[in-house]
């Protein structure tokens, strides 16, 4: 991740938290935002359910960015310990603030070792399909969670 990077998603989320918190402070006469509109109404640029799920579902391997604006996720190279002579790398892309099946898109590369050097090995679509369904689930689930606790 660009230096400084983790300080600008902690940024982004306290942000985020304040514009959850504002409409609680005001008098009778604002409007009320619901937690699903706060989702939509941020400084991130997508929808912070998917973004969220996306960061979480990723964690596993080095992050190369996580561009908030954009909404696009870049993972470095992640070798399992349980198998060294392949790696993965993870590009995700939000491309849009609803929460929707289509607004999600994963693009994974794979590697395997062959003799001092990588080679680039297919991925199998089921893998990537596997990948998005994780990402929606976690974002459907953070925002029931959202919506229970408003």
């Amino acid at each position: 991740m660009p230096r400084g990077g983790s300080a600008r998603l902690a940024l982004s989320a306290a942000v985020l938290a304040m514009l959850v918190a504002l409409p609680a402070c005001g008098g009778k006469d604002r409007a009320k935002v619901t937690r699903m509109e706060a989702a939509q109404v941020n400084t991130i640029g997508v929808n912070a359910f998917l973004w969220r799920a996306a960061l979480e579902t990723a964690s596993f391997a080095p992050l190369v960015s996580a561009d908030s604006a954009g909404g696009v996720i870049i993972t470095d190279w992640y070798t399992n310990p349980a198998n060294p002579g392949e790696r993965v790398k993870l590009t995700i892309s939000i491309l849009d603030q609803d929460l929707r099946a289509d607004a999600l898109r994963v693009n994974a590369s794979r590697q395997v070792a062959q003799g001092a050097g990588w080679v680039d090995a297919p991925v199998q679509a089921a893998t990537v399909q596997k990948l998005e369904d994780i990402i929606l689930t976690k974002a459907r689930d953070l925002r029931r969670q959202a919506m229970s606790r408003g």
